[in-house]
């Protein structure tokens, strides 16, 4: 929740929060945002540092906290004192620039971006949050967070059993709490895929990280009817699928590796599972990948994913989003970013 206490309205549910909760935190850093805003403002002077908490002060004026908003963090039974959107999102994405200009800064901000699956869909939409990349994240997953996802999915314990959707727009909203978040809670369905594509506005891209082999085809069936790039990446070897729908929506689904009679709705799980293998090119599997997959339904019950492997995977499909949202022609291709093997110093 927002709070701008200079409205009446705000105030008194602002204060009543207190009455009500007598032990939250308050976290008031504003007259520190405001001096670093200034700074940002003026790269070529040397302050002094009375003249900058005077300039400062007088910016925040007598009643500081009508100055900037608050937010309310009820899970953390915290408040935090910020900067207005504006300003926030200036000073927060400022140690970007130029890497990415300004005016990169500002449109990638207007742009729509929806992430289907949380593993590796976690670690991307995080990314892409800290870079400032889009105005709103729209997520799709139907799972709750297990004990075995932490190996690879940075969130606290106390976030066990809660819905990977809610965990993962509570995540957002700590590093930006004015982006907006849409949540699928019941996943990326048959039912919701137009809805998932086109509500409350067209998406810009397509970032598909789930484990059904059937979503995998129906994604990028709407992909193509909707001219929406598609990003994927699979957390062994690097492994980075870009499909340009947009400017081809005759592209071959993953690279004709797939087709749209893959797709029925009554799909056994078996015949799901089939379409899934249908991705994977064995000859350049790892050979620990190998191993592991050949251990399921042995040793193991599911596919492994090493926390290393999908942080490398969200950074490398965060920096792929950014090149397509800024208009870079990415060809449609699979590539491969295998640190391990640069590493080594071995030619992936």
């Amino acid at each position: 929740m927002l709070f701008r206490l200079a409205d009446p309205k705000d105030r008194a549910i602002y204060t009543s929060l207190f009455q009500t909760f007598r032990h939250l935190k308050i976290v008031d850093t504003i007259e520190h945002q405001v001096k670093e805003l200034i700074r940002i403002e003026n790269p070529t002077r040397v302050f002094d540092p009375f003249e900058l908490a005077d300039l400062a002060l007088k910016r925040i004026g007598e009643d500081s906290d009508s100055f900037g908003c608050w937010v309310y963090y009820p899970w953390l039974q915290s408040v935090v004192h910020i900067l207005e959107e504006e300003d926030f999102l200036r000073l927060r994405t400022s140690r970007n620039w130029y890497k990415i200009t300004p005016e990169e800064q500002r449109l990638l901000a207007s742009k729509s971006i929806g992430v289907i699956g949380l593993s590796v869909g976690h670690a991307v939409v995080m990314a892409l949050v800290m870079e400032g990349i889009g105005g709103e994240i729209r997520i799709a997953d139907f799972d709750t967070l297990d004990l075995s996802n932490c190996n690879r999915i940075r969130t606290p314990l106390t976030n066990l059993g809660l819905k990977k959707t809610e965990m993962a727009k509570r995540d957002i909203a700590e590093v930006n709490p004015f982006l907006k978040v849409t949540l699928m809670e019941e996943g990326f369905t048959a039912s919701n895929a137009d809805a998932f594509f086109q509500s409350p506005r067209p998406l810009d891209l397509i970032i598909e990280e789930c484990d059904s082999g059937d979503m995998k085809v129906l994604a990028r069936m709407k992909a193509s009817e909707y001219r929406v790039p598609l990003l994927m990446e699979t957390s062994d070897r690097g492994v980075l699928d870009i499909e340009r729908y947009d400017l081809d929506p005759a592209t071959p689904l993953l690279h004709g590796r797939l087709t749209k009679e893959d797709y029925r709705p009554d799909l056994s799980t078996e015949e799901k599972r089939s379409i899934l293998l249908k991705t994977i090119d064995f000859s350049k599997v790892s050979e620990r990948g190998l191993m592991s997959m050949s251990e399921i339904g042995k040793t193991i019950t599911t596919w492994p994913q090493l926390a290393t492997d999908v942080i490398s995977g969200g950074a490398t499909v965060a920096m792929a989003a950014r090149m397509i949202l800024l208009g870079e022609q990415l060809e449609t291709k699979r590539t491969y970013v295998d640190i391990s093997a640069a590493i080594r110093g071995i030619s992936a």
